[in-house]
């Protein structure tokens, strides 16, 4: 009778699991809908852009247990490209996203290949060389302008049809990307595979004993970001016209560290909160110049000391207390 009534309680708390996120999912989408003719597009467009970045950083670390320090390389290498194919080859935006995703993909199977095989910080070290290693690289190269970076992409029309250059139509277009890998991201966490990478960050050897190739999952994992990754800064691009340095320097990747913290490390829409969160201070208070990452850090100090869950983390800790209360 006991473990009749815990299956009843299982079932019914991850029924109201699926339920939550997806009035949270549709709440979201609401509120992203309405938000432009209210708040400057601009700038919805690039927590957009990072939150989607944020999201496909969450999916490795957060349920694939793997901390990378490099992941600018493949949001800034994607923006170089597409910008490269946009203003330099003529495609048009559709085809210049898709190649600056196609060329992070590949360059997440080539240094997840070399990566996955270490793990902890001995892992993190090598994504951040590689990163570091990659960065120098688009310093000197011609191609990439050095710090003057490509400028003026232009954004084209998309399928021939959209034209970009309206920044309503630009918004919708940037949602429809972000809402695409939101959506493939929860399909994935919540598959067979996604339960076998929250196996492997809990304990890999007990899923080693089991049978499976665990390199096999975390490198497919590793590329699945990658990509992602990668089609959020080809995005960016796209609505700033501009590939610069800044987007493959190393800070960048500390930054997604910082959004995927303070959202709530392995939550779902904690990625999403912590983008909008860190865009919002970066904008908000650039008046304040250096004092920007003075107050990033602070809150990021309090996250730890106070929200170790992060904002939604401990929203979602609240409300399975309440409900385990009336249960």
């Amino acid at each position: 009778m006991a473990a009749v009534d815990s299956a009843a309680v299982s079932a019914a708390l991850s029924s109201s699991d699926l339920r939550a996120h997806r009035v949270a999912f549709v709440a979201m989408v609401a509120i992203l809908v309405a938000a432009p003719f209210m708040v400057y597009p601009v700038f919805l467009m690039k927590a957009l852009c990072f939150a989607l970045f944020a999201c496909a950083f969450n999916l490795l670390i957060g349920f694939g247990g793997l901390l990378s320090f490099g992941h600018a390389m493949f949001f800034g290498t994607a923006g170089y490209v597409t910008a490269h194919a946009a203003k330099v080859w003529g495609f048009p935006p559709e085809v210049a996203i898709l190649a600056g995703a196609a060329v992070s993909t590949l360059l997440g199977a080539v240094t997840g290949l070399l990566a996955i095989r270490r793990q902890g910080i001995y892992f993190a070290m090598i994504t951040l060389a590689l990163a570091q290693m990659l960065y120098f690289f688009y310093l000197q190269a011609p191609f990439t302008g050095g710090e003057d970076g490509i400028q003026a992409v232009p954004r084209g029309k998309l399928f021939g049809l959209i034209d970009l250059r309206q920044t309503l139509a630009l918004y919708f277009v940037v949602l429809a990307i972000f809402l695409g890998g939101f959506l493939l991201i929860y399909r994935v966490i919540h598959s067979p595979f996604g339960q076998v990478l929250k196996a492997i960050r809990e304990n890999e050897q007990r899923v080693i004993s089991l049978g499976y190739n665990t390199d096999h999952y975390k490198l497919l994992a590793f590329v699945l970001s990658a990509a992602l990754s990668g089609l959020a800064g080809a995005t960016k691009v796209i609505v700033f016209q501009l590939a610069s340095l800044t987007d493959v320097n190393w800070p960048m990747s500390g930054e997604v560290v910082l959004m995927t913290l303070v959202g709530g490390l392995g939550t779902v829409f904690g990625p999403v909160v912590g983008a909008f969160v860190i865009i919002a201070m970066e904008t908000y208070l650039a008046e304040t110049g250096q004092w920007v990452t003075i107050a990033q850090g602070g809150i990021f100090v309090v996250c730890v000391l106070a929200f170790r869950r992060g904002i939604v983390g401990e929203l979602i800790a609240l409300a399975r207390k309440i409900g385990a209360r009336r249960t």
